[in-house]
């Protein structure tokens, strides 16, 4: 788990190290331990380095393999990369280190774009080529790691963060409309390849592209999971389905136990955490360290589930911490975690998951966490009303539960000048569902979530909060090929049981019933929700800068009408939507957009 950072001209002159090297720094938090940057004609690659694999000064990045003519940056994780290693040898490569960045640079030599095919893993990786000039982006299947891009006429500049970008200058920060909608309608969610800046896009998940010395460039998807049933899978039973989502889920949780220092759990006493430890277990683990977090009440809402996370570590007799936040504490790192953020991110999830990271880190460089299961097990409350829908009304089931505001909505809250043209959100959630490639309303839903939402909002989350402290993140459920057996998993399945009906059963072979049989939980941060105090008045003047007055996105009768009551209108997920407005400003002014 890395930094990356890097630069392509195509105007024939020699890249900007100095650019590049503006922006590895601000990765630092990211890569703590070692820092590198290579040069070649229009190329130069920087990075930040988190040991994980490897220790040695062998795993130093950026990665020349005189060999190949091939020099790489990775950020992330292979799991597989021994047995890649093997394959590799015997087919006739000699490696310098034992990481997994060599495993990625001979892969490519091996295979050329279709070696991402072989990773089992979360990355971003950029690869120049020596003798053709040939620059190569690749991220992983779900998007786990981040890749942004800023393309001018010429030059393309690439890191594992926004904020570097835009430390290397010359990037548009005007605010993209299509992009602000989305920002306001589809739950924060600004779909790939877009940014909320016209400057900056995102390469898109299980994305390779390719950039030529001559400039010209092209991409292809090199994976999209079919959410249908399989016919060889036909006569499974309900018994069948657990048994195999359990196998695959174990191998998700085994794999990421590959590391050369030890690894820990983010336990929030949920089913998806606590199944994570109950398998480490299983698999002999001992004296594993688990971290929970929780916050004061505010406005009457509770903010810790530490009856839960205890009763957990218990059982399995993990090394638990807990970690207690009051609500006077909140504004500082608040303050912080919209500075890690690198696109805004309303969720409140963001400061519990920053001060849990901060705590963590301090005993361990990598956990495992139980991100992703309700995007893939149908653990939300949105997916039983499409159950039955005709695929022509999906969008508009699936809106009135996610959505946070329609058109109409939207020119409530935004100034004439910053409308974009039709309904950008709700057009590309239609689009996305009537695609095809899954069979029922339900499986169309969870492949949008699967694919778009979860990359964009808790995944994104929680790589941000916790890169921001050194910290790396693994998230079995979104080990790929779980992904693709649960996508062909019958709907009816997932939805039993209130939500996760499948993945409850596995849980009652391992876990307490009390684990199980509870209401739905979220790293609550009831302060956020409940806006009052020091938090209401940041708000306030984040709403109220000169630069918000500038920018002048929205109505000033609706923010005045929103202050004035500020715990009012929640959305339909109870999103606090002063806070997104709130949000938004806080963002743009922490990284110095005018």
């Amino acid at each position: 788990m890395c930094g990356l950072a890097g630069e392509f001209r195509r105007d024939g002159s020699r890249a900007d190290v100095a650019a590049v090297e503006r922006m590895a720094a601000t990765m630092s938090d990211r890569g703590p331990d070692d820092a590198g940057v290579w040069s070649q004609g229009a190329t130069a690659l920087g990075h930040r380095r988190l040991k994980i694999i490897d220790l040695s000064a062998a795993s130093c990045q950026p990665l020349v393999d005189p060999a190949s003519g091939l020099t790489g940056v990775f950020n992330g994780c292979v799991y597989n990369y021994r047995e890649l290693r093997e394959e590799l040898q015997a087919k006739g490569h000699r490696f310098f280190s034992s990481g997994d960045s060599e495993v990625v640079v001979k892969a490519y030599a091996e295979w050329g774009l279709d070696f991402v095919d072989h990773l089992v893993g979360m990355f971003a990786v950029a690869i120049s080529e020596r003798d053709t000039g040939r620059l190569v982006l690749a991220r992983d299947r779900l998007g786990i790691k981040p890749l942004y891009v800023a393309e001018t006429p010429g030059v393309v500049r690439f890191a594992s963060t926004l904020p570097a970008l835009l430390a290397a200058g010359g990037v548009d920060t005007s605010i993209d409309p299509v992009a602000l909608a989305h920002y306001l309608s589809f739950h924060s969610i600004v779909p790939p390849p877009r940014t909320i800046l016209r400057g900056v896009a995102k390469l898109p998940p299980a994305t390779v592209r390719v950039y030529e010395a001559d400039g010209s460039s092209r991409e292809h998807v090199y994976w999209d999971p079919a959410f249908n049933r399989r016919e060889e899978r036909a006569g499974w039973s309900a018994r069948d389905w657990e048994d195999a989502l359990l196998e695959s889920l174990t191998t998700a949780v085994r794999r990421r136990m590959v590391a050369d220092v030890p690894v820990g759990v983010l336990l929030s006493g949920g089913l998806d955490s606590s199944l994570v430890v109950a398998l480490l277990a299983n698999e002999g683990q001992r004296d594993l360290s688990t971290f929970s977090i929780g916050f004061d009440a505010v406005g009457g809402r509770e903010g810790d589930e530490f009856v839960y996370s205890d009763l957990v570590a218990k059982k399995f007799g993990t090394d638990h911490h807990q970690i207690r936040v009051a609500a006077r504490d909140l504004l500082p790192p608040l303050e912080a975690a919209v500075a890690a953020m690198s696109e805004p991110m309303v969720s409140h999830d963001c400061v519990a998951f920053y001060l849990l990271s901060q705590e963590v880190s301090k005993h361990v460089k990598v956990v495992q966490s139980g991100q992703g299961a309700d995007e893939i097990l149908g653990g939300y409350h949105w997916y039983p009303p499409l159950a039955g829908v005709d695929r022509e009304r999906a969008v508009d089931t699936y809106a009135k539960a996610f959505f946070d505001r329609d058109a109409a909505g939207l020119a409530r809250v935004l100034d004439p000048a910053w409308l974009a043209d039709g309904d950008p959100a709700r057009e590309f959630v239609a689009a996305h569902l009537a695609r095809p490639g899954a069979q029922t309303a339900v499986d169309a839903g969870l492949r949008i979530d699967t694919q778009v939402m979860l990359t964009d909002d808790p995944v994104k989350r929680v790589d941000n909060m916790t890169m921001a402290h050194g910290l790396e993140a693994r998230v079995p459920f979104l080990d790929h090929e779980f992904v693709e057996l649960a996508a062909t998993c019958p709907p009816e399945l997932k939805l039993a049981q209130g939500g996760k009906g499948v993945l409850k059963e596995i849980g009652r072979r391992v876990l307490p019933h009390e684990v199980i049989d509870r209401p739905k939980g979220y790293f609550p941060v009831p302060g956020l929700t409940h806006l009052e105090g020091k938090l209401l008045d940041r708000v306030r003047d984040a709403l109220h800068a000169p630069a918000a007055r500038r920018r002048n996105l929205f109505r000033t009768e609706y923010v005045d009408a929103l202050l004035a009551d500020p715990n009012a209108e929640l959305t339909p997920l109870n999103g606090n939507k002063l806070w997104q407005l709130g949000l938004l400003e806080m963002w743009l002014q922490s990284h110095g957009i005018d």
